[in-house]
């Protein structure tokens, strides 16, 4: 208020003081207050000419670009807004993809694991009955064997001494007494050696 006061002071002390202004040897006529009034007349004109031509021509123009430039604005802010909502769904999706893929990775590595232990198991099953087989195979060889080895050493025996005899005394032995012979010293020496 004081500031309005103040210049409206300033304002109408030109007005009245017109030697402040204009001297009589000619000083400058736009000081002159003779001359306020056709300069006030000219003044409002262009100014209002200029306001006219402004605010109907050249601001909304200004306006306008300004209005389309926030539009713009506007519109670039949303489509970011969409776009990091996008991005932010598609790494969303990305995480849970990838926290699938290990669990399944996972689920898939443990199942051929277990199906590989399973199958080691059953081969091994089988391999051991198999080996239970051949060690049953190889027992009954081995009682076999047991069972006919005295026969088979005294068959031995008898052809051997058969053979010796006839080499040291030039003439044919009957088997039937080396063969008595060999099973009696058979029979009481036979525990010893055959485990009977």
């Amino acid at each position: 208020m004081i500031k309005k006061i103040f210049f409206q002071f300033i304002f109408f002390n030109f007005f009245y003081l017109k030697e402040v202004f204009a001297t009589e040897s000619g000083g400058m006529p736009q000081l002159n207050p003779e001359f306020w009034v056709s300069q006030i007349f000219w003044l409002t004109l262009t100014f209002g000419i200029l306001y006219l031509v402004l605010s109907k021509l050249i601001l909304p123009k200004i306006s306008a670009n300004l209005e389309l430039r926030k539009s713009q604005i506007q519109e670039n802010v949303e489509a970011a807004e969409k776009q990091r909502e996008s991005s932010e769904s598609k790494l969303k999706e990305y995480d849970e993809i990838i926290s699938k893929g290990k669990i399944e990775a996972k689920n898939i590595f443990k199942d051929s694991r277990d199906k590989a232990i399973k199958n080691i198991n059953i081969k091994r099953e089988a391999l051991d009955e198999q080996i239970n087989e051949e060690i049953k195979k190889v027992e009954e060889e081995i009682i076999k064997l047991k069972k006919s080895a005295p026969e088979r050493i005294n068959k031995i025996a008898i052809e051997t001494s058969s053979e010796l005899l006839k080499k040291l005394i030039g003439a044919e032995v009957n088997n039937s007494s080396i063969s008595a012979i060999v099973e009696d010293l058979s029979k009481k020496d036979g525990d010893k050696y055959y485990d009977n």
